[in-house]
C-alpha cells in the first residue's frame, strides 16, 4: 500500500516499481487527481481534493478501513 497525496512523490514511485519487479499487488492512497501514481497501482483511491489535511484524514480513515475488512475475513475462514 503506497500513500502520496499527491500522487507525485518521488519515492513512493520508486516503491511502486520495486514492488511491480517483485509482483506485489499494489494498492494507491492519493489525492487531487491521483498524479502519477495511479497510472502504476493495481487499485487506486483517489481522495478528490487538493486539501491536504482533509486528504490525510481521508487516507487514515480508509487505512483503518481496510484493516478492519481484512481482520473479519480472517475471522470468517
Amino acid at each position: 500500500m503506497l500513500i502520496s497525496t499527491s500522487g507525485n512523490s518521488g519515492n513512493i514511485l520508486k516503491a511502486a516499481e520495486s514492488a511491480r519487479s517483485k509482483g506485489a499487488y499494489i494498492i494507491g492512497f492519493t489525492g487531487k487527481d491521483g498524479g502519477k501514481l495511479k497510472d502504476v497501482v493495481d487499485e487506486c483511491l483517489i481522495v478528490p481534493s487538493s486539501n491536504t489535511p482533509r486528504i490525510q484524514e481521508m487516507h487514515a480513515f480508509l487505512g483503518h478501513t481496510y484493516c478492519e475488512w481484512i481482520e473479519k475475513a480472517l475471522v470468517q475462514k
